[in-house]
């Protein structure tokens, strides 16, 4: 187990890789169709996508989360 300073970056890992695996599979598919070969190709896409994503998710993160509290109607 990881200590839990790191769960935010966790977060933004998991998150980051199962949204642009599943992004990245719709992308090539549209762009492919069924041929042979589509999932190297996907798994290729997957890995780029990713490796812009997760830092892409770290610094949106904190922006975005501002943004729902000036949203969101607190309970107090």
């Amino acid at each position: 187990m990881i200590p839990s300073r790191f769960a935010p970056v966790a977060f933004g890992f998991i998150l980051s890789g199962l949204m642009s695996c599943m992004v990245s599979g719709i992308a090539t598919a549209r762009a492919l169709g069924a041929v042979e070969g589509f999932f190297g190709e996907w798994m290729s896409s997957w890995a780029f996508s990713w490796a812009i994503a997760f830092p892409v998710v770290l610094v949106v993160a904190p922006v975005t989360r501002r943004m729902v509290s000036v949203l969101v109607k607190s309970d107090a």
